[in-house]
């Protein structure tokens, strides 16, 4: 089979098998399509749509938007007026057009990219009821499923905004339309003077200069309503900020001392046969994990017969030497727990070396428990991190990074996103596929979205259950999964999440306290005493919000 190859504005997407009934944006997305549904995809010659930042928004689940139809037929006042980019649409009966909730009718068209750029103040005649209108300003919460005509002002030519007031309105008008083809650019794409001239069909440097000038009040007011105060300047300066906070402070000697002395006590753990993932030692023989390695292979709180699991320490060096060692673990878990996705294993009290005997006892690494701390208060802003793991199984690494802030996750998975946003059917791909996850949980407002800490990192398949250092060389999470895709040979991840250890260890607290367990609740509660933030969680009566 030929892999057809052609750009997304070339693209027309019939949306189910009935002739030539309704077509689809590329951008539209695959929460609202029905499972098992057809789509039929052909090219065009011509340019069918042009919409722009659309392909690596994130994708919100059905209920989020509005889908509604418009007719190839315009209402009133438009059979001489040209309403779509391409005529090549006409050959269908419907433009299948959708929104977020909330947005206008004017907003999803133009971000539909198939009708011209200068519609003016249209409304929509409903089919079934052409005497009930919608003005463009409306929501498109109330259109759901509903098929409608374009109409347009009499007497108004497409994109005429204001009547002729003076001799010399024409030009105005000239340059009011061009002014708002180089500020839609502009907005869409956040691009150069340059390419706004190239993507506006304007040659004249000085005068589009001119007109920016005089438009500016405009796009101040649009920058301010994109971004609040101050925010837009610091959204500028984010991402090398980041940059230089992290060199500056995982590049200095003794904060990189510190996190070797302290990545000591990090090991690979081995589900034999099963699965490879990370860990670290919590105290004494005590070592936290994620739950999900264990998955299908405990019963009642213990591995089952056939399931071994090792804790490799000093994994360091890639084969074939072969210096580190090992314990195996007892078969009877000390805790686990689904929700937070963690484990607390115990080691076998005798460690072993490869191919090596030995008579001289071998200590398991000191305990980071003393080390937890909070998850660092960000803001507005994103603070440093640091992760120390095994990925893929391989030897010991750490990968220097920063948390994103709540309020930046959406536009993180997008500036990810962005780098296939010239390939259509990746980037629907990877959406479909990350929605599945559930990625809307962790963003602002998702059920998931507070106890969560989120950051960009290569650290994927085998850290799982890595610790998490902030800049202090305090450990505050505990690595646990990302959003995920794949191609051949090679995994990748929009984002990746950490639980953070302060409510984990005030859960593994409240489940030792359940079960009774006055020993070991003891030996915590003595490890935990020098800690500050640890005797607050084990003097509290009730649980403490600990994020």
């Amino acid at each position: 089979m030929r892999m057809m190859k052609c750009a997304n504005e070339n693209i027309v997407i019939q949306l189910g098998k009935e002739d030539r009934k309704s077509i689809v944006a590329t951008h539209f997305p695959c929460s609202c399509i029905r499972e098992d549904e057809c789509l039929i995809i052909s090219q065009k010659p011509e340019k069918i749509e042009a919409a722009q930042g659309q392909h690596y928004k994130v994708i919100h689940p059905r209920g989020k938007y509005s889908v509604f139809y418009i007719d190839k037929e315009g209402g009133v006042h438009t059979k001489t007026k040209e309403l779509f980019r391409s005529n090549a649409v006409k050959q269908f009966k419907y433009l299948c057009v959708y929104g977020e909730k909330g947005t206008t009718v004017e907003e999803a068209l133009k971000r539909d990219g198939r009708f011209i750029d200068d519609l003016g103040k249209f409304k929509l005649s409903d089919n079934e009821n052409p005497n009930v209108l919608t003005e463009c300003t409306q929501k498109v919460d109330n259109l759901d499923q509903k098929a409608f005509k374009i109409c347009l002002p009499l007497n108004k030519r497409v994109g005429d905004e204001k009547q002729q007031e003076n001799s010399g309105a024409s030009n105005n008008l000239q340059q009011e339309r061009e002014m708002r083809r180089i500020s839609d650019v502009a907005k869409q794409s956040g691009v150069s003077v340059k390419t706004a001239l190239e993507k506006s069909g304007s040659s004249n440097t000085k005068k589009i200069y001119e007109l920016l000038r005089q438009q500016f009040p405009d796009l101040k007011k649009w920058m301010e309503e994109r971004f609040t105060g101050d925010s837009y300047q610091e959204e500028l300066k984010l991402r090398k900020e980041n940059f230089g906070k992290i060199q500056q402070s995982f590049s200095e000697v003794h904060r990189v001392r510190k996190l070797l002395k302290l990545g000591e006590s990090v090991c690979k753990i081995v589900v034999k046969d099963v699965c490879e993932g990370t860990g670290f030692v919590l105290f004494d023989n005590f070592i936290l994990t994620n739950a999900h390695l264990f998955k299908g292979h405990v019963n009642e709180r213990k591995f089952q017969v056939d399931t071994d699991v090792l804790a490799l320490f000093d994994y360091e060096e890639p084969e074939p030497d072969i210096n580190y060692y090992y314990f195996t673990c007892e078969k009877t878990l000390i805790d686990l727990d689904v929700e937070l996705d963690y484990a607390v294993i115990e080691l076998n009290p005798e460690g072993q070396r490869p191919n090596k005997k030995t008579t001289k006892k071998i200590k398991v690494p000191p305990g980071l428990l003393e080390k937890f701390g909070p998850v660092p208060k960000s803001g507005d802003k994103d603070s440093e991190a640091c992760i120390i793991g095994h990925p893929a199984g391989g030897v010991k690494k750490m990968d220097p990074t920063f948390i994103t802030a709540i309020q930046r996750r959406e536009q993180a998975v997008n500036d990810h996103l962005h780098l296939y946003k010239d390939t259509l059917f990746i980037v629907q791909s990877i959406t479909e596929l990350i929605t599945r996850q559930g990625i809307e949980n962790i963003m602002m407002g998702g059920n998931k979205a507070d106890s969560v800490v989120t950051y960009n990192t290569f650290m994927y398949h085998g850290s799982s259950g890595s610790p998490v250092f902030d800049a202090l060389g305090r450990v505050f999470g505990l690595h646990s999964a990302g959003y995920t895709y794949g191609f051949p040979q090679h995994t990748k991840s929009v984002i990746e999440f950490a639980h953070p250890l302060l409510t984990i260890f005030d859960r593994f607290v409240s489940n030792l306290k359940e079960k009774g367990d006055e020993k070991l609740l003891e030996k915590v509660e003595e490890k935990a005493k020098k800690n500050q933030y640890l005797k607050e969680i084990l003097e509290a009566d009730e649980p403490m919000d600990t994020n």
